[in-house]
């Protein structure tokens, strides 16, 4: 008797951009979720708690662990909202042959980094307005 998973498993499939879509969504939901929300709640808190607190999370948020995490949501939540704008047409019946549904896994993922990427350069390069 061979010791094989009952139902198939990510080390059995070929990955595929559609695949690899899916679960960047899911990926990307709970990332966003848990370090969004918690960043939230720890800003709204240390605003109102003291000018100390501020500052620690000033020092935090802009060290370059911050910055990294600052872009990571970013990028995640330029992902998740593709990738679902992706699901909806999906919903809605078009883009189900494998041509298309590729073609939509792929610009999910450039589209992101786009996104991003132009987010950040924006930011950094844009017009400053002080």
């Amino acid at each position: 008797m061979t010791n094989r998973p009952l139902s198939p498993h990510l080390s059995i499939w070929k990955w595929r951009p559609t695949m690899a879509v899916s679960i960047f969504h899911r990926i990307s939901g709970h990332a966003l979720a848990l370090a969004g929300l918690l960043g939230l709640a720890w800003w709204l808190i240390a605003a109102a708690s003291s000018d100390a607190a501020y500052e620690v999370f000033v020092r935090v948020a802009s060290s370059p662990v911050g910055w990294l995490v600052w872009i990571g949501l970013s990028w995640m939540a330029a992902q998740h909202l593709l990738s679902g704008l992706r699901h909806l047409l999906l919903d809605a019946g078009w883009g189900y042959d494998l041509g298309t549904a590729r073609a939509t896994a792929i610009a999910v993922f450039v589209g992101a980094l786009l996104l991003a990427g132009g987010f950040w350069a924006i930011f950094f390069f844009g017009p400053s307005y002080r």
